[in-house]
């Protein structure tokens, strides 16, 4: 009975329209209270998910990603990017996924990557004459690739969520390859669309001013490469990597490319503090929520229902996968990290799957889930900027969305895309 008034005050609230954050808190204190558990015990479980060091390395680049989206670092890769690929077929198309997966690398959020990256990449392209559904869909879904950089505060979720089972720093080495995976796979998509459509290619620049602003862009892209080298070395943690970027990007912003203003500084610090707020008050909720589904033996009684249908390890995966899809459309992506990693980490590792590898999984399935309404907060923005209707949107979405689905199948069936590099740069031994 617990559970049923767990499950269906939860989703009843989100039905409703209550922001998921408080439809967790508020499904967990109506099953406290129907339990006759003291009330003290909300209050304890939110500080105790709240105060934990690590989640220190989200203000940190949850902060460094805004001072990137407003300290003009987006034109200088638009630009690199444009002049590596802009005279292939739809160069424009292409040169955006390459442009996304940069900035990607350097803001960790996929939602800061559209804003910045759809602001210059969306009206350009309508501008040259692609269409602006076309233009949208690149954009939105090679954004997605920020969720699995260096810099993407979703990982600190995630590990802190699986409980000890999983080290950051393998994570942030494992997340490289399927990042890699997914630019392959949106500019096979990017291609197709416009080769089918008969969009042009540009002109290649030459290598001289490739070269050129390669150097304008380097410095913006060597956070990324910071953060690996100090985190593989050992010269810093992954929390204290969150904190170099912060201090990096302000002298990057600043010193450097100074084309950091103090309103834009302003801008960023309070867009990063209700980011923050938000993503913290998910980590107290879920806390309660997480506590609760222990105490009734959620995983324990998924596993079960999920032998039942099958005992063969793919068959498992592909319903997890299905499961955390559908979970992800109507669900923040913190949100639904925090409450299905519990359940499913444990079905997934007795099934065969690293925590590494479900780390990756759980990250592009969230991702996908970005992009899909009534909760796609990605392709909300996007539509925003190229002023277009989410419908109009869906009505052309099917070879990115098949191409999100080819690389979540790569990473779903083969570990060594991303166990490889943790194994190989860290003797990772899962």
């Amino acid at each position: 009975m617990e559970l049923i008034i767990l499950g269906a005050t939860f989703f009843g609230f989100l039905i409703l329209g209550v922001p998921v954050a408080f439809a967790i808190g508020l499904a967990a204190i109506c099953t406290i209270l129907y339990e006759g558990l003291p009330v003290a015990v909300i209050f304890q479980q939110m500080m105790s998910g709240m105060n934990i060091f690590s989640f220190l390395a989200i203000p940190f680049f949850v902060f460094s990603g805004e001072l990137m989206l407003h300290g003009g670092v987006a034109d200088k890769i638009v630009q690199l990017a444009k002049n590596l690929v802009g005279h292939i077929r739809g160069g424009l198309g292409m040169s955006n996924v390459v442009a996304c997966t940069l900035f990607g690398g350097v803001s960790g959020s996929p939602v800061a990557d559209v804003s910045a990256m759809g602001a210059v990449m969306i009206p350009m392209m309508k501008k040259e004459g692609f269409d602006t559904d076309y233009a949208v869909n690149v954009t939105t879904h090679a954004s997605l690739v920020g969720a699995l950089m260096p810099t993407s505060h979703n990982m600190i979720i995630y590990a802190l969520a699986a409980g000890g089972k999983v080290s950051i720093g393998a994570l942030i080495a494992a997340g490289l390859l399927p990042a890699l995976v997914l630019m392959v796979c949106m500019l096979v998509a990017a291609y197709a669309v416009a080769v089918k459509r008969g969009y042009p290619a540009g002109k290649f620049p030459g290598w001289a001013e490739v070269f050129r602003s390669l150097a304008a862009a380097l410095p913006g892209l060597l956070i990324v490469g910071i953060i690996l080298a100090g985190i593989l070395s050992g010269v810093f943690t992954a929390t204290e990597s969150a904190a170099i970027a912060v201090t990096y990007t302000i002298l990057l912003t600043f010193l450097i490319y100074r084309t950091m203003t103090l309103q834009n500084f302003l801008r960023a610090a309070a867009k990063a503090v209700k980011t923050t707020g938000v993503v913290l008050l998910l980590i107290g909720v879920s806390t309660m929520f997480q506590y609760l589904m222990g105490l009734y033996e959620v995983a324990d009684l998924a596993g079960a229902m999920m032998s039942r249908i099958s005992t063969q390890p793919w068959v498992i995966f592909l319903l997890i996968n299905v499961i955390l899809f559908v979970l992800g459309t109507f669900m923040d992506m913190a949100a639904t990290i925090l409450i299905c990693t519990p359940i499913f980490l444990p079905i997934a590792m007795k099934a065969g799957m690293d925590p590494v590898q479900f780390g990756m999984l759980m990250l592009i399935n969230c991702a996908l889930g970005l992009n899909t309404p009534p909760v796609g907060t990605t392709q909300f923005v996007g539509c925003a900027i190229g002023g277009i209707s989410v419908g109009a949107v869906m009505r052309t979405i099917l070879p990115f969305y098949a191409a999100l689905i080819a690389a979540l199948m790569f990473v779903t069936y083969v570990p060594a895309f991303s166990l490889w590099l943790p194994r190989l740069l860290m003797g990772y031994k899962g």
